[in-house]
């Protein structure tokens, strides 16, 4: 049974769609759980409603742009000052900003990958530092079957996930030596916002691609990472998990 009780957890992207159902699935587990996300409101509502629910469990929740440096490493500081220990990191935040090549802007490209690559970047760097400290730790980063696979109007975005696929297997074999693993999911089309906006054409189409004929869940990806970050996995790194209903097969 996976265990999570009195893990440190970061979880980025915390306040909505696959960031937000990780918290619950963390929280049901017995994981200590530090919130970060643009959306302070959003944020802050969920961490207080965690805290009612679960009161022998700590949550903290802090308003973060993880694409600026250095505001990225004072917030880190703060968490690592508060809590001393970090087990688990969860990369989950990101963004798209589609277009086709030939009209996509220079800002839709820079914030794209200033978010989901040079974001991953610095927590994992501040974080990591902490890790190598304590001589344990777990990195996971929530990529995109589309950084594995492409996807046309989504170069920004596929160029992003496919930069943090390389650079989990670059830092697994950095960090193993300090008993830190490093692995990467690669969710395909999750039940999200998006994909409930969707007509019906463009939800069959969709469907057309997967081998499975249906869209995966949230919880799909939430326990996928509730195992790499439980003491089950201690001998899994490097790896990129694709959990896509088969699309990349």
């Amino acid at each position: 049974m996976i265990n999570l009780e009195n893990k440190n957890i970061i979880v980025t992207g915390a306040s909505s769609g696959i960031g937000e159902q990780i918290v619950s699935t963390f929280s049901n587990l017995g994981a200590n759980i530090i919130l970060i996300s643009r959306n302070n409101e959003k944020i802050n509502k969920i961490t207080n409603s965690l805290r009612n629910k679960y009161i022998k469990q700590k949550f903290q929740s802090y308003e973060l742009d993880i694409s600026k440096y250095d505001n990225t490493e004072k917030v880190f500081f703060q968490i690592i000052k508060k809590f001393q220990v970090i087990d688990v990191l969860i990369n989950n935040a990101g963004i798209t900003s589609d277009n086709i090549i030939a009209r996509m802007s220079k800002d839709q490209w820079n914030n794209v990958i200033d978010t989901n690559l040079n974001g991953t970047f610095n927590c994992t760097k501040f974080s990591s530092k902490q890790m190598m400290k304590q001589k344990f730790g777990k990195i996971i980063n929530i990529s995109s079957i589309i950084g594995q696979i492409g996807n046309k109007g989504q170069s920004n975005y596929s160029a992003s996930k496919a930069g943090i696929i390389g650079l989990t297997k670059s830092l697994a074999k950095e960090l193993a030596s300090r008993n830190i693993t490093v692995n990467a999911i690669n969710p395909g089309y999750i039940e999200t916002n998006m994909t409930k906006k969707m007509n019906e054409k463009q939800k069959s189409d969709f469907l057309n691609l997967i081998p499975l004929k249906a869209f995966g869940k949230p919880t799909d990806v939430a326990f996928l990472a509730a195992f790499l970050s439980s003491d089950l996995s201690n001998y899994i790194t490097g790896e990129t998990i694709n959990i896509d209903g088969g699309i990349a097969i």
